[in-house]
């Protein structure tokens, strides 16, 4: 049987900010559970971790989770996407990086319970697990040839760096129902928001996890998230938008998985615009009259001064926000969840559907995988 569902707060009463945020972060690498891990940190380790990795080499997000920080343990990969649509928020998940994933770690959906697919489903989800557990052994071999061991590496290091590789490319066997641990840092107005989209969700599981969020959130904000609730908009729109315009049941391949479809064709001149601007009393229409005057080499210049002296982990001036670029992509899952990350733009995901095809890793096929996995996606597409 799949491990139970729960969702707790870390309570900042009991633990420093410090101490939730190191919490959080390490669920990518630890199989504990959060509380688990929370246990074993003191205040002089916490401190230490943040001077290591967020002053050190500068993942920020970790920085972040320091309002109300939920846990959610044992949702749906599909779950944690509906609950990352939102911008607002701080997201630690379990990394398929990291960690190996058992075989019962995946949900089956209360929708399917008695239902005549329900058989063909389970050993789907079955089947996938195994092929993804017996295969890390021959990708992590091939990982070991491809990859160079570094001047005075240990052996175990090296190692360690094939088997996060191996670890990497096999979880493309892992359905997007695979169970995982996500930390939440969110205030009380972005997480009203969240609620409202959750309780208005399509899946049972969702609205369900929706419902445990309020009452446990209610418990420490009672009143500011007294009022969250399904909304109606939410739940009528995807029928009443999809009925405006014919839908296949086969959508069309794109033509390319990388479109460009709309830029500023003058995006360069209103960024360097804006940074005049910014640190001048002229007016902006003056501003964008002096910059397309300029010689191309006092554009340069400019821009050198916006970008030129920015170290690897420094945020650029937010002038940069004034281009902006349509793209229209098709990704796998994988890739689709380094993208999301970058939270701050305006991202508009379809819902997963195997009808575009699946990618298939060159490591894969490199450790003679590939016809079997072939053989394992077409069955999950069917």
């Amino acid at each position: 049987m799949p491990p139970k569902r729960q969702i707790y707060l870390l309570d900042p009463k009991l633990l420093s900010p410090e101490t939730i945020a190191v919490t959080f972060a390490k669920t990518s690498r630890s199989p504990l559970s959060f509380r688990e891990i929370a246990a074993e940190l003191s205040e002089e380790e916490s401190s230490e971790f943040h001077e290591k990795w967020v002053v050190g080499y500068g993942h920020a997000s970790v920085a972040e989770h320091a309002v109300l920080h939920i846990a959610l343990e044992n949702i749906s990969r599909r779950a944690v996407e509906a609950l990352e649509s939102c911008r607002l928020a701080s997201f630690t998940e379990k990394s398929s990086r990291y960690q190996v994933f058992s075989s019962d770690l995946f949900l089956s959906p209360p929708e399917l319970a008695n239902h005549p697919l329900e058989k063909d489903y389970l050993n789907t989800c079955h089947n996938l697990f195994a092929a993804y557990q017996s295969s890390l052994s021959q990708v992590e071999k091939v990982s070991l040839e491809i990859l160079p061991r570094l001047e005075e590496e240990k052996e175990n290091s090296w190692h360690r760096r094939a088997q996060g590789l191996a670890r990497d490319i096999c979880r493309y066997y892992l359905p997007s129902s695979t169970l995982a641990n996500v930390g939440m840092t969110i205030n009380a107005r972005a997480l009203e928001h969240v609620l409202c989209k959750l309780l208005s969700h399509p899946l049972r599981e969702v609205r369900e996890i929706g419902a445990e969020i309020k009452t446990i959130a209610q418990a420490v904000i009672p009143t500011l998230v007294k009022y969250a609730s399904e909304n109606p908009c939410l739940i009528e729109a995807p029928n009443e938008f999809s009925s405006l315009q014919k839908v296949n049941s086969q959508p069309d391949q794109p033509a390319k998985w990388l479109e460009l479809l709309n830029y500023d064709p003058e995006g360069e001149v209103q960024i360097l615009a804006a940074l005049l601007f910014r640190f001048s009393s002229v007016d902006y229409g003056q501003c964008i009259q002096n910059v397309k005057r300029m010689e191309p080499k006092h554009r340069s210049q400019l821009a050198y001064s916006l970008l030129g002296r920015l170290s690897p982990h420094d945020i650029p001036l937010r002038e940069l926000e004034y281009a902006e670029i349509t793209l229209a992509v098709t990704l796998d899952q994988g890739c689709f969840g380094e993208l999301k990350r970058h939270r701050m733009m305006t991202l508009t995901p379809q819902v997963f559907t195997p009808a575009y095809g699946y990618a298939i890793p060159k490591l894969l096929s490199s450790a003679k995988l590939e016809t079997s996995f072939r053989d394992l996606m077409e069955k999950a597409r069917e």
